[in-house]
């Protein structure tokens, strides 16, 4: 441990950020920079604690605590407080295939569960990621890394999201010739569509497919399995195939109105939004856009944020994020104790931009959408909401219940579910013949497996809707087992 009292001497760095009505004028993800004593101070901060629960990556109370990926995050903040940039990368690359992703994109379990933040705030551990991954890209230390020798065998991936590409890197780094087919015009799933430019720049993504091509991965785009290939085909042309095409049915809203034109699907808006951002700059058009609109989002997660984020800069005239849970607290409740994820209220960039611009915090917590109203077009034009309380039910359950007198009608010219998802589409894993559980995911083994031999699932897809983290380590856990049954029961990988 380099800095003993490293933790009682320095502060928690605020963010880097640039003001909301800055950068609410374009589509870049940049931000002002760290001195390099500012870094080595804030991985001075880390404890070196005799127990470091930041690495654990369990599941409490159902949500995760730690990393997912089990980085070694005691190790490297060590490395960059003593200013050894390159040592912190090794250790890093050792578990997370992508921490360029994960240090813009995850929402850091391993800082919740932080044993400094039990009465601080907690050590910067998604900053220090973020700057160690830059820092080495930029310094020419991340190069393609094909393997050796080949096996001869030849694995097909479905989906190219995180799950899918990791599970590709690791597998092709064991010898296996990879494919990964990806439905859309890009390589990157929701790390290219499902997630805003300004939050992902899609260099960043594109870098790291570039090395992956460079290392032997074969990517294949436009191609639909169950659409363009015949699902059915993959197990008699490859040695074994991994599903990762996500959880992309998204949830719907079915109230009265649903049909009228102006409601749409979160990820139809984001990723129209980034293809026509990539393809023209917006010239061509072919995007859902905001401006000069009021502007409804209907769900309070990332998803919900991005689409808030999305719209300001299209110029919309308002927008308004509903939320049908109550607020958050300010600071952990007595039955939300550390290490578990802390259930505090958290304002992203979104609801910042909002509040910059309009006013106001664009969220409207405990607020139940009824129904929408629309124009003699057909269009969208009002939605008529309740406020809710959340009361036990007969069954014991805590439930929403509507509070009489609080009807409202809030004009709404474009509105935008973004309520989660639901499970994997269904025709390609119904072509396949693959058991599904009771919650609509594809059903696997402890060992990745499907119901059909030599066919894995990995990520959102077995897993459900999840963080960017978890589908990197279901992707690194499907390739290690993918390695154990082309090898006749041994590996090289690690899990």
């Amino acid at each position: 441990m380099g800095k003993p009292t490293g933790f009682m001497e320095y502060p928690r760095e605020p963010k880097h950020e640039r003001s909301p009505l800055e950068r609410i004028k374009d589509w870049g993800e940049d931000h002002p920079p760290y001195t390099e004593e500012s870094l080595r101070q804030q991985g001075a901060r880390c404890m070196d604690c005799g127990i470091p629960f930041c690495h654990t990556g369990k599941l409490i109370a159902g949500m995760a605590s730690g990393c997912p990926v089990n980085n070694l995050i005691p190790e490297w903040n060590d490395l960059v407080y003593r200013g050894q940039w390159e040592e912190a990368y090794i250790r890093l690359a050792k578990t997370n295939n992508f921490p360029e992703f994960t240090g813009r994109v995850c929402p850091a379990p391993c800082e919740g569960s932080c044993t400094l933040g039990i009465n601080e705030p907690p050590v910067t551990i998604k900053l220090i990621e973020q700057e160690i991954i830059d820092r080495a890209f930029e310094k020419g230390l991340v190069k393609p890394q094909p393997p050796p020798v080949r096996t001869g065998k030849r694995v097909a991936i479905v989906g190219s999201g995180p799950a899918g590409l990791a599970a590709a890197q690791q597998l092709n780094r064991a010898g296996h010739a990879v494919t990964v087919f990806e439905r859309s015009d890009r390589i990157g799933g929701l790390l290219m569509y499902g997630i805003p430019n300004m939050k992902l720049d899609k260099k960043v993504v594109e870098r790291r497919v570039k090395l992956m091509a460079d290392e032997g991965v074969r990517f294949v785009t436009e191609t639909e399995i169950g659409k363009h290939v015949p699902a059915d085909r993959l197990p008699k042309d490859y040695d074994a195939v991994v599903l990762c095409g996500g959880a992309t049915q998204a949830r719907d809203l079915p109230v009265e109105g649903r049909s009228l034109q102006g409601i749409h699907l979160a990820m139809e808006f984001l990723h129209a939004n980034t293809k026509s951002l990539l393809d023209s700059n917006h010239a061509d058009g072919t995007y859902i856009s905001a401006k000069g609109k009021h502007v409804v989002v209907i769900g309070g997660g990332d998803t919900g944020t991005d689409c808030v984020g999305t719209s300001i800069r299209h110029g919309a005239k308002s927008v308004v994020q509903l939320e049908i849970l109550a607020r958050p607290p300010d600071v952990r409740a007595a039955d939300n104790p550390w290490p578990q994820w802390p259930k505090v209220l958290k304002t992203d960039y979104g609801q910042e931009e909002a509040k910059a611009l309009f006013g106001q915090d664009p969220r409207r917590f405990c607020a139940l959408t009824k129904r929408f109203l629309g124009d003699a077009s057909g269009r969208v034009k009002e939605l008529h909401i309740v406020e809710v309380e959340w009361a036990k039910g007969p069954d014991g359950r805590f439930g929403p219940k509507e509070i009489p007198g609080t009807d409202r009608i809030i004009p709404a010219d474009l509105v935008l579910l973004a309520l989660g998802f639901v499970g994997p589409e269904k025709p390609m894993v119904q072509q396949l013949g693959v058991k599904l559980d009771d919650r609509g995911n594809v059903w696997t083994d402890a060992t990745k497996m499907t119901s059909v031999p030599g066919i894995f699932a990995a990520g959102d897809m077995s897993r459900g809707q999840s963080l960017v983290v978890w589908a990197i380590r279901e992707g690194r856990q499907a390739a290690q087992a993918v390695d154990r049954y082309l090898s006749y029961g041994d590996t090289v990988l690690p899990p």
